[in-house]
């Protein structure tokens, strides 16, 4: 069984992404590394060259600026990078996801156990959320728990919206994959950057997603991101992946400025809500782009 990874990128240099920290946690279990790298305003594509390993394969691509209704241009570029995988079961990563080498035994034997499950589509893997630091998880129903991240290859797969899930086509209609929970980990470092690449982040992120932002990163202030904006925090007490070590180290520059306890107060709803998830594991509301089947 062979295994494609995949990914989609622009601008990861400037706005601060653990390009490489990402892609090199998928090489241990991929046949293939697939790379859809946008035209940038850096030298993102140098550094993807730099890394030359024979399991990784660049694309250039140029982005229809065009596309900016609910950043839909993220899943055409993650389509774009997905048609172009060869393997029986794709992994994703986006350029701010990293795998932990912890987990790789249980990822493929995940994967083995549903591959021989043909109406199962996919596996879910948990999310840990880093905020502000490489301290601190986000907790509570402002951070999603679970996405699919690993699927079969069958050719009628689509990343779906912004990219933070997929469908499948069945007769001429898209519906929601049917996957297993996994207790493979996704860290997420996507909030945290420095300061102020976050904010030239968000603001050009903005555009993805709405008309008249500014999309020039030249023309975008030298402003710094107020890292208050979660509302509840958790202390982490576990082992990054051994690959961000180095990026971990050389952060702390900024890191170390974090002030945990200086956080935005949640709405009484979130109160209310993430009391309940607490005392019961529920989410009221939660949002499930997926179909969830147990083992």
């Amino acid at each position: 069984m062979k295994i494609s990874g995949f990914t989609f990128v622009r601008n990861a240099v400037v706005f601060s992404y653990p390009l490489i920290e990402s892609l090199s946690s998928l090489l241990p279990l991929c046949d293939e590394v697939i790379i859809v790298a946008g035209k940038s305003d850096d030298n993102t594509f140098e550094v993807l060259k730099s890394i030359q390993h024979p399991k990784i394969k660049i694309f250039e691509t140029e982005w229809d600026m065009n596309l900016k209704k609910g950043g839909i241009i993220y899943s055409q570029q993650t389509n774009l990078a997905l048609e172009k995988c060869k393997g029986d079961w794709c992994i994703y990563l986006q350029a701010d996801e990293v795998l932990h080498e912890k987990d790789y035994d249980l990822i493929l034997n995940d994967i083995q156990y549903i591959n021989k499950n043909p109406d199962i589509d996919g596996m879910l893997f948990r999310y840990k959320h880093f905020y502000g630091s490489y301290d601190y998880i986000g907790v509570g129903r402002q951070w999603y728990r679970r996405e699919i991240r690993a699927f079969r290859n069958s050719g009628n797969i689509i990343s779906w919206g912004d990219a933070q899930g997929f469908r499948k086509e069945v007769g001429g209609k898209y519906e929601k994959l049917k996957a297993i929970q996994s207790e493979a980990e996704v860290f997420h470092y996507g909030w945290v950057r420095p300061p102020k690449a976050q904010s030239k982040k968000i603001r050009i992120t903005g555009n993805y997603y709405h008309e008249h932002v500014n999309n020039n990163i030249d023309e975008i202030g030298e402003t710094e991101f107020d890292y208050s904006s979660a509302y509840e925090l958790t202390k982490f007490n576990g082992t990054h992946p051994a690959i961000m070590k180095s990026k971990i180290e050389a952060d702390k520059i900024w890191t170390s400025k974090f002030q945990a306890n200086k956080l935005k107060n949640r709405p009484f709803l979130y109160k209310l809500t993430d009391g309940i998830e607490k005392m019961t594991g529920y989410r009221i509301g939660e949002f499930k782009d997926f179909i969830e089947v147990k083992m």
